[in-house]
């Protein structure tokens, strides 16, 4: 059990994208630092993004990374605020120069989520249902299942991406249930995939706070907010991705779980069309996590990833 810090500031400025699901997150935190530290104010500033402010294209087109982060970390950088609280699948796992993770909080469940109102579940779902996702990574994985479905792709929030089920004709779409919940809208899931239906996206279900590196106070404040297992456990999670250079916007999953300080780590690379999976698993000391996701990275890679990797920066998805 870490111990509380002093608080030494009653004045926090925290960054935040505009979406419901990021508010939420922004105000989870909040509350978290309000409740160990009663005596000081929290301000909430709202950022518009690339990543929010290009709809029309997918993200592995729109290009370049930390769409959904930059400017929240120039910001930071300008001491316009004091932290920026992220999904951690959206970040990049090379963080600017002067910034770190300053806490891991405690993860939401992990995994994907299907909302299918009619048909409820994948293989209910009729041949050449139409399904909607914003994930390279899940549409390779639906694909590998059931060839025989049409993936269209879609944008936006996830109250946004769920009317589309209606405004597009969809026969339903695919989330991180982590979002539905935390919105209250777990109620319309009709299936969930767990880690050995669909290996979800690195730091899925994980809120990051960033903040300055040389902040020693910020960091102090922050670190009872920090759990140790989730931290491990995505740490491991975003060496595989950083070995293959690769982003969220990629095919490619990996999943850690802690038991026992032992970590395991489940991970896949996939064709876009789904028709070539690579799949593998590594276990050892959580406490060495960023060595066993290399270690994994390497053993995919080196097994027959290497092709999918290579097609992946011919078609510059893989920058």
């Amino acid at each position: 059990m870490r111990k509380k810090a002093n608080a030494m500031r009653d004045h926090i400025r925290i960054g935040t994208r505009k979406s419901a699901l990021a508010l939420w997150q922004a105000e989870h935190i909040s509350a978290e630092l309000q409740r160990l530290y009663p005596n000081i104010t929290v301000e909430l500033v709202h950022f518009n993004t690339k990543g929010d402010r290009i709809l029309e294209k997918p993200l592995a087109q729109v290009g370049g990374k930390g769409l959904f982060t930059a400017e929240l970390e120039e910001a930071m950088h300008k001491g316009d605020i004091d932290i920026a609280v992220h999904s951690l699948k959206d970040m990049p796992t090379e963080l600017p120069e002067g910034l770190t993770l300053g806490a891991i909080s405690a993860r939401e469940v992990p995994y994907d989520a299907l909302v299918s109102p009619v048909y409820k579940t994948l293989d209910k779902l009729p041949e050449g249902a139409c399904v909607g996702t914003s994930s390279l990574r899940r549409q390779a994985q639906l694909l590998h299942v059931r060839p025989d479905l049409k993936v269209e792709v879609i944008r936006g929030n996830v109250q946004t991406r769920l009317s589309k089920i209606e405004t597009e004709k969809l026969d339903g779409v695919i989330l991180a249930q982590a979002g539905l919940k935390r919105l209250g809208l777990d109620d319309q899931i009709t299936q969930v995939f767990k880690a050995d239906e669909m290996i979800p996206a690195v730091g899925q279900g994980a809120l990051a706070i960033e903040c300055r590196a040389d902040d020693t106070e910020m960091l102090e404040m922050l670190a009872p907010i920090n759990d140790e297992a989730t931290r491990y456990a995505v740490e491991g999670e975003r060496s595989f991705l950083r070995q293959l250079n690769g982003g969220c916007q990629v095919p490619m999953g990996v999943h850690g779980t802690i038991n026992k300080g032992q970590l395991i780590l489940k991970a896949m690379i996939a064709s876009l069309d789904g028709k070539t999976v690579y799949e593998g698993e590594i276990s050892g000391p959580a406490k060495k996590a960023e060595i066993l996701g290399k270690n994994l990275a390497k053993a995919l890679y080196e097994e027959g990833g290497k092709h999918i990797v290579d097609a992946l920066i011919e078609e510059g998805i893989i920058k």
